[in-house]
């Protein structure tokens, strides 16, 4: 019987919280928050915040159309393949001590899971067989690694940070990271820390692929890149993953940068009478809430702003911009940390 309990308790986990319903429904309207955003900032009215969920429900009830030289089953999986791997990154990160799979997968693991989304892009535009998917593809494979060295720097640095703290070294447990920040206060508020949590947030545009960072699609130049021949509900599940990847990066930076705040609410309900059970069951969302919201409006209103102020950057420009100016910030994080500073 403990056994069948385990095992349901995971597949609430896997499918709705944090899993994909989670994932589903804060990913999209995260991406309706962000076009909202951009909207205003330009002087736009935009688009409803719910539009996403529309444009999801819409490209679903559409026929999908396989072309003639695509390898069908590629074609059809990759897209699934790259939505189940944020999924699954959503389960380990933890937030305010929890995650579903908890002192399972570090930073590394997590490094690894973040390459499969733009790998599953890229295997869709090479098995659809469209020249305009191969141009897309390329500037896939540059933009992976333009954003991997800042953000491989950002967590040494953090991983530095927090292993010279606890006497191991370099630390990529993310719950240990999460417990330090918990016992000595958020890395967000060292002073060596803050160019690493910069060069975050810059990455988050160049990993999601948002404007002017999505030089892989870039609909207006080669027709949507690597989705170019992709419609239906596989293209409807491109764009969910999009928009869940947006809710991964914001996750990441709470674990990474902003665990180890605390919101007092807790502390609240205890002095008011109102400790323990389902009270401190409510405390302790309440808190997830308030971190997730705090790091939203910082992780948003840099994509926003950035989204609303810059033109669109060509490929070598975003690799020559991200091993430079974002790398380069991380980088002052990690030889500070490396000091002890």
């Amino acid at each position: 019987m403990a056994l069948i309990l385990q095992a349901l308790r995971y597949l609430v986990y896997v499918l709705v919280f944090p899993g994909f319903l989670f994932c589903f429904m804060t990913g999209l309207l995260l991406c309706g928050i962000d076009r909202k955003l951009v909207a205003r900032m330009q002087k736009r009215v935009g688009p409803p915040i719910l539009q996403p969920f529309y444009d999801f429900f819409k490209l679903c009830g559409k026929e999908t159309i396989v072309p003639a030289a695509a390898n069908r089953t590629v074609f059809l999986l990759a897209p699934l393949v790259g939505l189940a791997a944020l999924v699954v990154i959503q389960l380990f990160i933890p937030v305010f001590r929890f995650s579903a799979f908890n002192s399972i997968a570090d930073v590394i693991v997590i490094l690894y899971l973040l390459l499969i989304p733009a790998l599953s892009v890229i295997m869709g535009g090479a098995a659809s067989g469209s020249p305009y998917a191969g141009v897309g593809l390329s500037r896939e494979m540059v933009t992976i690694l333009s954003c991997e060295l800042p953000l491989l720097l950002v967590l040494l640095a953090i991983g530095k940070v927090v292993g010279t703290a606890l006497g191991t070294g370099i630390c990529f447990s993310l719950s240990k990271i999460v417990d330090y920040q918990m016992a000595h206060g958020s890395l967000l508020g060292k002073l060596s820390m803050i160019p690493a949590a910069v060069a975050f947030l810059l990455v988050i545009p160049g990993e999601t692929g948002n404007h002017p960072f999505d030089a892989a699609e870039a609909e207006t130049e080669i027709c949507e890149g690597p989705l170019a021949e992709y419609s239906g509900a596989p293209l409807g599940v491109y764009k969910l993953s999009h928009a869940v990847k947006m809710l991964t990066m914001t996750s990441l930076f709470v674990a990474l940068f902003l665990g180890g705040i605390g919101t007092g609410i807790e502390n609240l309900m205890f002095q008011l009478g109102l400790s323990g059970g389902a009270a401190g069951a409510v405390a302790f969302l309440l808190e997830i809430l308030v971190l997730f919201l705090l790091c939203a409006v910082l992780t948003f209103l840099t994509i926003s702003v950035v989204h609303a102020v810059t033109a669109r950057l060509r490929i070598e420009q975003l690799f020559k911009y991200y091993w430079t100016v974002v790398a380069g910030l991380a980088l002052i994080s990690l030889v500070l940390a490396w000091y002890g500073l």
